[in-house]
């Protein structure tokens, strides 16, 4: 990495690499929020939502996350439209495995045969020939796993994908996905006030694999008196003290903060170079956030 790359934001907290092979800074961008009102349709902005895509790749970030059911297709063509021809480095990760049928509607299809239309679906949206990193959007439970993830292991041996990724899973599905190909990320719903998934956080980092959370911004009420007094001290948002607990939580971690507005961008890419003090590391470790379900 060039000098002037490693001084960009989002490179300040660092890189992981996925897969062996694919360096990335490890601050993202998650592209669900530039689709329209309930992640269905245009956006309403949609001149906001190329200027944002476009700043993310002017801060240094170079791995966006994105969906064929986002839209559905919008986010893939938007991000298109913005940016390609692509710079070198710039990892697209796309996901499969919902139908969309309405606004906030969402429905289970990890059927070998949809897997492959959507991921057809997905290269010619995105201009691509290969997507870097194609992941399971969530297991069906209508459709066999195994088939599920036999069918991105063939996809990966026709050099449709580079890399095979999971969400929404448990460990046991990342072990048994990983006895039919290599998982080098999983993406589940993870932030300082919900980590339900603490033990596949560890996990992953033992076994060198990615940790993409979505939903990353500390939510709870409690988790939010604590957040709030720190973020206060600071003088920063509390958008930034919940990306900077993640990014310190631990080294594979890669969030992928979403958001229509540059603003709100610029905001959270700064996460990237705060630092929190060991005492504020260990006051926010002190909370422990309820279950979601509980709240």
């Amino acid at each position: 990495m060039s000098s002037a790359t490693a001084a960009l934001p989002a490179a300040q907290a660092g890189t992981i690499t996925l897969g062996g092979d694919l360096t990335v800074n490890r601050m993202g961008f998650g592209a669900m929020r530039i689709t329209g009102k309930g992640i269905w349709g245009p956006p309403a902005d949609r001149g906001a939502a190329l200027a944002t895509l476009r700043r993310a790749v002017e801060l240094g970030v170079n791995f966006i996350d994105t969906a064929d059911s986002y839209g559905p297709g919008v986010s893939e063509e938007l991000i298109a439209e913005a940016l390609w021809p692509y710079p070198s480095g710039l990892v697209i990760a796309s996901k499969a495995g919902w139908t969309r049928h309405g606004p906030g509607v969402w429905q289970h299809n990890a059927s070998p045969a949809h897997l492959e239309e959507a991921l057809a679906g997905s290269l010619k949206r995105l201009r691509l020939e290969r997507i870097e990193v194609f992941q399971l959007h969530v297991p069906d439970p209508a459709a066999s796993f195994d088939a599920s993830m036999e069918t991105l292991a063939r996809l990966r041996e026709q050099g449709k994908i580079r890399h095979v990724g999971l969400s929404n899973v448990t460990q046991e599905h990342v072990e048994r996905a990983r006895r039919i190909v290599p998982i080098v990320s999983v993406q589940n719903r993870y932030s300082f006030s919900d980590r339900e998934w603490d033990y596949l956080v560890d996990y992953c980092q033992a076994n060198s694999i990615a940790f993409l959370p979505w939903g990353p911004i500390a939510q709870s009420r409690k988790a939010h008196e604590t957040v709030e007094r720190i973020a206060a001290a600071r003088q920063v948002s509390t958008a930034v003290v919940s990306l900077a607990w993640l990014l310190g939580r631990s080294p594979v971690m890669l969030p992928i903060p979403g958001t229509s507005s540059v603003k709100h961008l610029e905001e959270n890419v700064s996460a990237a170079a705060f630092r929190l003090t060991d005492a504020e590391f260990a006051e926010l470790g002190a909370v422990v956030p309820k279950p979601y379900w509980l709240r």
